[in-house]
C-alpha cells in the first residue's frame, strides 16, 4: 500500500500543517514506510495469539482515592491575578 502527494497535502490540510515541498516529500516516504510496515504486519498469522490486555503481569498497587481540600478558597483567591469577591475573573471566551 502507498499513497501520493495529494493525500499528504490533504491530510496536512485536515492536521492544519504547512510544509514546503522538501518536506512533503519527507512525509510521503515516511508514510510510505509506515503503510509498507503496517502491510507486512497483516501477513503475520495471529489466529493463536490472544489479545494483550497489560503489558506486563505485574498489578499496580495504588492507594485509595479520598477526596480532600488542600488549598482553601481565599487561599486560592490570593494568588488570583484577577478576583471578584469570591470568584475568579477571566476573560470572556463566548459572544
Amino acid at each position: 500500500m502507498s499513497t501520493d502527494i495529494q493525500t499528504i497535502r490533504k491530510i496536512a490540510h485536515l492536521a492544519r500543517l504547512e510544509f514546503n515541498e522538501e518536506k512533503e516529500q519527507e512525509m510521503l516516504q515516511d508514510l510510505n514506510k509506515i503503510l509498507n510496515w503496517v502491510d507486512q504486519l497483516r501477513e503475520l498469522n495471529t489466529e493463536s495469539v490472544e489479545p494483550l490486555i497489560h503489558m506486563s503481569e505485574e498489578v499496580n498497587v495504588m492507594r485509595e482515592d479520598q477526596a480532600q481540600n488542600t488549598v482553601t478558597h481565599d487561599e486560592a483567591l490570593k494568588n488570583a491575578p484577577r478576583k471578584d469577591s469570591d470568584y475568579f475573573r477571566v476573560p470572556k471566551v463566548l459572544e
